[in-house]
């Protein structure tokens, strides 16, 4: 995604929902579906009007926590009451702003050139996403690989969007041959600020795993609910019943 002074619709509207105390919408249109509206004010949700999926996660963080596309940094003000070492990383200047203005270790940066390693990575609201495509995927995984401490874990979530293209016999409708039916383009807008069209992946849990062990990580799937699952992703040498 592509961020800059006219191009950040969620930091402009986190920033303007705590300022005025309103809601503020941003419209996330796609290629293949009616517009969505995020409000402002679920970027700032608490932990109990957190779905359960993110509960999970939090409660599964241990040790120095990497927030990656960190939004507002919900999640990371939770773990820092739990005690954990917490740092967020997001490309959103206006988030990384209010972040920072919330007592929060937040800096503006790509996930793909953190060098440091950690013992969880947190990637959370379809944050596998991030990788744009499934041809991407290997490449995001290796990354988190070579940054995950030994007995480290990556804890992120998707949706298998399958359901999208499928009939009432249950027929799939979409060529899948031609390109992932989990690849979508977004673009965001809020007030004058309006993105570019972005790539965003929801990649299936099979293909997931499948590729996480390729490159030798093992996955378990923890929660799944309405075709949304989280997984905690970790080297494939290490017991996670020792952890």
């Amino acid at each position: 995604m592509v961020y800059s002074e006219k191009k950040d619709p969620i930091g402009a509207a986190i920033l303007a929902y705590d300022s005025t105390k309103k809601e503020q919408e941003i419209i996330v249109s796609s290629e293949i579906c009616e517009d969505d509206i995020i409000p402002a004010s679920y970027l700032l949700r608490s932990f109990d009007q957190m779905p359960k999926i993110e509960q999970l996660a939090l409660e599964r963080c241990s040790g120095h926590v990497l927030d990656i596309g960190a939004g507002a940094g919900i999640h990371a003000a939770y773990l820092k009451k739990t005690g954990l070492t917490i740092e967020c990383i997001d490309l959103s200047s206006g988030a990384v702003k209010y972040m920072s203005q919330q007592g929060l270790n937040a800096r503006k940066e790509d996930f793909y050139t953190i060098t440091k390693k950690y013992d969880t990575l947190l990637m959370l609201m379809n944050g596998l996403g991030i990788a744009g495509s499934l041809a991407n995927l290997e490449r995001t995984l290796q990354h988190a690989k070579s940054i995950m401490n030994k007995g480290g874990k990556l804890l992120c979530d998707s949706t298998d969007i399958k359901y999208l293209y499928t009939d009432d016999d249950g027929a799939l409708w979409v060529d899948l041959n031609s390109e992932y039916y989990g690849n979508f383009k977004f673009q965001m807008h809020f007030e004058d600020q309006l993105t570019d069209w972005f790539d965003w992946l929801y990649v299936d849990f099979d293909r997931l795993k499948d590729m996480a062990e390729k490159i030798g990580l093992k996955v378990e799937q923890l929660m799944e609910e309405e075709h949304h699952y989280l997984v905690e992703i970790t080297h494939a040498d290490i017991n996670l019943e020792s952890r």
